[in-house]
């Protein structure tokens, strides 16, 4: 949509202000020109009116001081201007790397960790509408849920359906992260990042967790590591010799230090959640710290409408030459 006009030459605008004058020259001239006759009685003349031709023959000037005004418009240079911008967005490829566990079906959170994972991962992904999003989960193995993509959609449907228990029970921090490193080895975004979430201590696998974060290091992956669980004891569900579900106490044990080193390592920050609040509050402050970055460029975009103008001031002159011509042509 074109915001406005511009005169590229508004100096010309002011030759308008001949046209007044050339109205008032054309009046003058007009009542020099008829005759002035004194007569004692004009009642041999009849009752003599002025023809449709008279009253028409004015309209020759008026055609040719509005063919005057739109070239001196067109002098002037119109021209409509359109804004835009030119968007840049420089994305970041996030990859989660979840803990499934059987230890994250604790309920020190609502409903338990797992779920409550799940619930701030989402709300996580929904909010980078720009960047590319990958999901890994691990137990005693690692899984690729969701490669990176643009697609949200499939990637928080894939976080929804992840559950305990679908992998071999464990936890291989090494394994879950060198999957992660693996998913964006080859990614030429700005910014790659992986956010590790894990309730327990490496005793599984077969890659160290220090040596998987070298690796992250090496393809320059920043690692925000995420220590889930409250502390002292945990609820964990269980179920008695009839199958009904209980509850025992079980200790909560994270390797804080292996966590700490792995972000340590790789430029990122080691977070410890022990209830849903925090949890939601470390996600929304590691969305503030790995933003993307989006260039704006406000760009103008000028044409010249002068052109109708000129055709337009053409078109008076021809009528009025074709009036002047035959209706309303004049004898000698």
């Amino acid at each position: 949509m074109f915001n406005n006009i511009e005169f590229a030459s508004p100096v010309f605008l002011y030759l308008l202000l001949i046209i007044p004058l050339l109205a008032g020259w054309y009046i003058w001239k007009g009542l020099r020109n008829y005759g002035d006759v004194r007569v004692a009685d004009s009642s041999a003349f009849g009752n003599t009116h002025s023809g449709f031709r008279h009253y028409i023959f004015h309209g020759l000037f008026v055609l040719r001081m509005l063919a005057v005004a739109a070239l001196i418009i067109a002098l002037a240079r119109p021209q409509s201007s359109s804004r835009g911008q030119n968007v840049t967005i420089e994305g970041i490829d996030v990859v989660t790397a979840l803990d499934v566990s059987g230890s994250m079906l604790a309920e020190d959170f609502k409903p338990n960790r797992l779920e409550a994972a799940k619930v701030v991962a989402g709300d996580f992904i929904a909010g980078r509408p720009n960047d590319r999003i990958g999901l890994v989960i691990f137990s005693g193995e690692s899984f690729t849920q969701c490669p990176l993509t643009t697609d949200h959609s499939v990637v928080e449907a894939l976080t929804k359906d992840v559950k305990s228990g679908v992998l071999e029970d464990g936890t291989a921090i090494g394994d879950g992260l060198a999957t992660a490193v693996n998913r964006l080895r080859e990614s030429m975004a700005i910014s790659k990042v992986i956010i590790l979430l894990t309730d327990g201590e490496n005793n599984r696998g077969s890659v160290d967790p220090l040596s998987a974060a070298e690796i992250a290091k090496l393809y320059g992956v920043r690692v925000y590591t995420i220590g889930v669980g409250t502390n002292g004891m945990a609820p964990m569900p269980a179920r008695d010799i009839f199958g009904r579900k209980t509850y025992q106490q079980v200790e909560v044990r994270i390797d804080e230090e292996t966590l700490k080193q792995i972000a340590d390592i790789t430029g990122g920050t080691y977070f410890r959640a022990t209830g849903n609040s925090s949890l939601k509050e470390i996600f929304d402050e590691i969305d503030q710290m790995e933003k993307s970055k989006i260039d704006v460029t406000d760009f103008q975009v000028k044409s010249e409408e002068f052109f109708p103008l000129v055709i337009l001031a053409l078109m008076l002159l021809a009528l009025e030459f074709l009036l002047r011509s035959t209706v309303l042509k004049m004898l000698p």
